[in-house]
C-alpha cells in the first residue's frame, strides 16, 4: 500500500485563541513539525487549510489545498484532502497539525494494520480518534455522500466501509504514551506539551 499523509489544520483553534498552525514548537511551527514528522515515514504530504489561512512555510514537496466549505468539520477536510492525493497514493494517514508529539512508528503501525481495509482508527473506551486514522482514497465518494447529507460526523464513515478498529493496547508497543492521540486544545494542553518536548 503506498500512503500519503493528509494534515488538516483549518479549524478555529476558538479554545487555543491562537492559530494552531503558527505556534512555536522549538525551532518550528507546530505545522511544520508535524508535517516533518510524518513526512519521515510517508510521502507526499497534503496540507488542508481553511480558505484565507495563512501558514508557515513549508517545503516545496507539499501539495497544499483548501476546504472547499467553511465549517464544515474535519470531513470537509477529509474530501479535499483525498481530493488532493496523487493517483500513486493508496490510502492516506490523516492528522491534524496540532499533535507535535506524534510518534513516526505509531503512522507506520497503523498503515500495517489498516492492510485490507478501507479504513482504520484508533478506538478507546468507544471513543473514535478519526485524526489519527488511515483512509483508502476509495473512501472519498462515501465522504462525499455523507457531507452531500449533512451527516458530519466521522463515525457514520466508519459505520460505512470496512474499518480496522484498533485498540490502545495495539498501539502502545511503539507510543506507550500514545501522545500521537495528544492533540492540543487550550494554552494549558500547549504549555504541557511544551514541557514534554524533546528534539526529534
Amino acid at each position: 500500500m503506498k500512503a500519503a499523509g493528509i494534515v488538516l489544520c483549518g479549524g478555529r483553534s476558538t479554545r487555543m485563541a491562537s492559530p494552531k498552525a503558527m505556534l512555536p514548537f522549538g525551532s518550528e511551527t507546530m505545522l511544520q513539525r508535524v508535517v516533518r514528522l510524518l513526512g519521515s515515514v510517508v510521502s507526499p504530504i497534503v496540507v488542508v487549510a481553511a480558505a484565507d489561512q495563512p501558514l508557515p512555510s513549508l517545503p516545496d514537496s507539499v501539495i497544499l489545498t483548501r476546504d472547499e466549505r467553511p465549517d464544515r468539520g474535519p470531513l470537509e477536510g477529509l474530501r479535499a484532502g483525498l481530493k488532493a492525493l496523487p493517483s500513486t497514493a493508496d490510502a492516506a494517514y490523516v492528522t491534524s497539525c496540532d499533535v507535535p508529539l506524534l510518534v513516526p512508528e505509531f503512522v507506520v503501525r497503523m498503515l500495517e494494520l489498516a492492510d485490507g481495509y478501507d479504513a482504520a482508527v484508533v478506538e478507546i473506551d468507544g471513543f473514535a480518534h478519526p485524526l489519527s486514522a488511515v483512509y483508502r482514497r476509495s473512501t472519498l465518494s462515501h465522504v462525499e455522500s455523507l457531507l452531500a447529507q449533512d451527516r458530519r460526523r466521522p463515525v457514520y464513515l466508519f459505520d460505512a466501509v470496512r474499518t480496522r478498529r484498533v485498540s490502545q493496547d495495539e498501539m502502545k508497543a511503539v507510543d506507550p504514551d500514545l501522545l500521537t492521540l495528544r492533540n492540543l486544545n487550550t494554552p494549558e494542553d500547549y504549555r504541557q506539551a511544551l514541557e514534554r518536548y524533546q528534539p526529534r
